[in-house]
């Protein structure tokens, strides 16, 4: 908890996402656009995001479908190398994801100054891209050996495109991954732009209370103040996108609307 206590400034955070376009390496790749193109869409979001007030802006590869359980080097050094370019014009704290790679997502971590990551680090789940069984001790180690004991690992316990193998409780899993070290807990919908279930967000904050517990998916205008009376934080993307669809920019009017709507909820 102090870790991640001392990353926002804001009680309730809103984080916002940065999707970044493909990446090389991945079928979506815009090859003859190149990286350029992929640095001036994540630096416009970024610059919008920013001046609607976000609390802070978490990085991800959400464009590199189909997703994978392990990422190529290319990938994280390209994500890597974006977040490098903006550093510099970051004004919030950040954060790094990338989809499924725990041990990337710390690597780039430690590598572009981030303060924290998104991932799934607990439990083992079925999923679209195969079975999920991260090992949360080596990744902790990892951490520590490229010396990034200071980037929290916020670990998502209701993965997207995925259901617990061993059916355990969400309020067991909240409980193991807080016991574990978890520096947050993340609850997702079944996707992207699909909405957490209010019921998970209330077992988990009940089992883990010296934990923080975020909504990560579907958060709206309709839901987020009912969320935040349950949550500690939001994650929000789709929410903030031209037409409300995922793989559009930021849209400035939404985005705004959305920080609004947060901060009154911060305030109460």
């Amino acid at each position: 908890m102090p870790r991640f206590e001392g990353i926002f400034g804001a009680r309730k955070p809103l984080i916002a996402m940065c999707h970044l376009a493909a990446l090389p390496g991945r079928p979506n790749h815009d090859a003859a656009a190149g990286m350029e193109e992929v640095y001036r869409r994540a630096r416009q979001d970024v610059h919008a995001l920013q001046r609607c007030g976000v609390d802070a802006i978490l990085f991800c590869n959400e464009h590199d479908l189909p997703y994978s359980l392990g990422v190529g080097v290319e990938v994280a050094a390209a994500e890597a190398a974006v977040i490098g370019r903006l550093v510099s014009e970051l004004t919030v704290p950040f954060g790094v994801d990338l989809l499924w790679d725990p041990a990337a997502a710390l690597a780039v971590a430690r590598a572009t100054g981030a303060s924290f990551v998104r991932e799934v680090f607990t439990g083992v789940f079925e999923t679209d891209m195969g079975l999920m069984a991260p090992d949360f001790g080596s990744l902790a180690a990892y951490r520590h050996a490229i010396a990034a004991d200071d980037v929290a690992i916020f670990t998502n316990i209701t993965p997207e495109f995925s259901r617990s193998v061993s059916g355990r409780p969400v309020a067991d899993r909240a409980r193991g991954a807080s016991f574990l070290g978890a520096d947050a807990i993340l609850i997702s919908g079944p996707q992207a732009g699909m909405s957490v279930d209010a019921t998970d967000l209330a077992e988990a904050s009940r089992a883990a209370p010296g934990t923080k517990v975020i909504a990560n998916t579907g958060v709206s205008r309709d839901n987020v103040h009912d969320l935040l009376a349950v949550a500690d934080g939001v994650i929000v993307g789709t929410s903030l996108k031209v037409e409300g669809n995922t793989w559009n920019p930021v849209d400035p009017a939404r985005a705004e609307e959305m920080v609004e709507l947060v901060h009154a909820a911060q305030k109460a």
